[in-house]
């Protein structure tokens, strides 16, 4: 009996994903709730289990292949299986989901897989005469136009399918002469260079070069930053912020602070709140545009930008305004530890109304923060540094920040973010008036 393996919901928004990694390799022994491949959305990468035990049969979906919910990833032959029909009844209902299959592949050109796992690719290379029942429509694309024999192709991947790279490697090695690469390979039209197929020639990466596929989350960052600069009228106003006096009130209280609650108390707590009082009084910069309306939000729920190794993601502290400088460093601790160990849910980054991202904490002095759409205004801290100022007449040295604040035009004035920022600046260098405006 076998068990396909479906890509589960993904969770509100995200309609697809990109399979990463497999764990298990065709004919591995799986067992129920085992994980056996990895999915990357834009937002969390999700672990997909087994259903039962069994025997992982074929793979369907290799890494890198963008699927939808409810796509078939692979199947798993039921232990003590041999390939058998299921009961009538289970087969009765199976029925309508395995032709839609079986179409496909007559679609494709291709034969429809073997009950005998092993002897699948061989059949199909023999079949197809070219190895084309080893490789995606897409490497077969890629193989058609460079004139390549896929049956003079070893495959690297799963059940000896041939992927992306095994083409690209045969290209390299048949321009150098290398592996025994058959003539017919450098067609007469490759070899000038204003031929379509010279146009679509591969360049070739240097031996000290690596290529390396974007993730998921990567790609869809790269997305989204483009699209606020180019769908937002976005600007940036800074200002310069005194930490004299939280940094005073942090040394006094700090140690009572941890042993009362448990946690140390840092500086995003006093900003978070800072940012809840400017928010309520100038309520514009927590708004969305939706068309020729404007959609102005009387909850707090604050972004806090984090970074991790496959690129920043933004856990989302809800209805901020009601919770204590302990609720906020506890759960700040708790939303960063999950995102580094990329166990963040997906309820974890949706809702936020504004964003705070801290580039101080890796040394940044000065940035203008890209807005975290559809969003409306974003703030940037930045490194605390010992400067001059002026104070009473007379100069003196005192730790300073500096803050921006990103903007979309559309929707904020010039005079609001700077009134903004200077709200900011007030309630963090008079830190008691946060107990009353946060």
């Amino acid at each position: 009996m076998s068990i396909e393996i479906k890509v589960p919901p993904l969770g509100e928004s995200l309609v697809d994903a990109v399979v990463g990694q497999w764990l298990k390799d065709e004919g591995d022994e799986i067992a129920r709730g085992e994980t056996i491949l990895e999915l990357e959305t834009d937002k969390v990468n999700l672990d997909v289990a087994a259903e039962d035990d069994g025997v992982l049969g074929a793979i369907q979906k290799q890494e890198g292949d963008t699927v939808t919910v409810g796509e078939v990833l692979g199947v798993i032959e039921a232990s003590g299986g041999n390939g058998s029909s299921p009961p009538p009844v289970a087969e009765a209902k199976d029925a309508p989901a395995k032709e839609a299959p079986k179409a496909e592949e007559a679609s494709a050109g291709t034969q429809p897989a073997s009950d005998n796992a092993e002897s699948a690719p061989s059949q199909a290379t023999e079949d197809s005469g070219d190895g084309g029942g080893r490789a995606a429509p897409a490497v077969r694309r890629m193989a058609e136009e460079h004139d390549i024999d896929l049956s003079q192709v070893n495959g690297s991947g799963a059940g000896g399918r041939i992927t992306r790279d095994d083409i690209v490697s045969f290209l390299a090695s048949s321009q150098r002469g290398e592996g025994g690469a058959p003539a017919q390979v450098a067609t007469p039209s490759a070899a000038s260079p204003s031929s379509p197929a010279a146009a679509r020639e591969p360049k070739q990466d240097r031996d000290d070069e690596e290529r390396i596929r974007l993730s998921k989350r990567r790609q869809t960052i790269a997305t989204r930053l483009v699209e606020a600069q180019q769908t937002a009228a976005m600007l940036t106003t800074f200002n310069e912020v005194d930490m004299t006096a939280v940094m005073d009130l942090r040394k006094r209280r700090k140690d009572a602070f941890k042993e009362q609650h448990g946690v140390n108390l840092g500086f995003m707590s006093f900003f978070t709140k800072a940012a809840i009082g400017a928010l309520k009084a100038y309520p514009w910069v927590n708004s969305e545009l939706q068309g020729t309306e404007l959609l102005v939000k009387k909850h707090y729920d604050i972004g806090i930008a984090v970074g991790v190794a496959e690129g920043l993601v933004v856990p989302v502290l809800k209805d901020a305004n009601r919770k204590g400088f302990a609720d906020i460093e506890s759960e700040i601790v708790e939303l960063a530890g999950k995102a580094r160990d990329n166990k963040l849910a997906i309820s974890d980054l949706q809702g936020g109304t504004f964003t705070i991202t801290n580039g101080g904490v890796f040394g940044s002095l000065l940035s203008t923060p890209i807005l975290n759409t559809p969003q409306v205004g974003i703030l940037g801290m930045h490194t605390i540094q010992q400067r001059p100022v002026a104070r009473d007449g007379e100069v003196v040295i005192r730790p300073m920040m500096y803050i921006a604040l990103s903007y979309d035009h559309r929707v904020v004035d010039g005079q609001g973010a700077v009134q903004f920022l200077v709200k900011i600046k007030e309630l963090i260098e008079d830190p008691e008036t946060l107990l009353l405006e946060g």
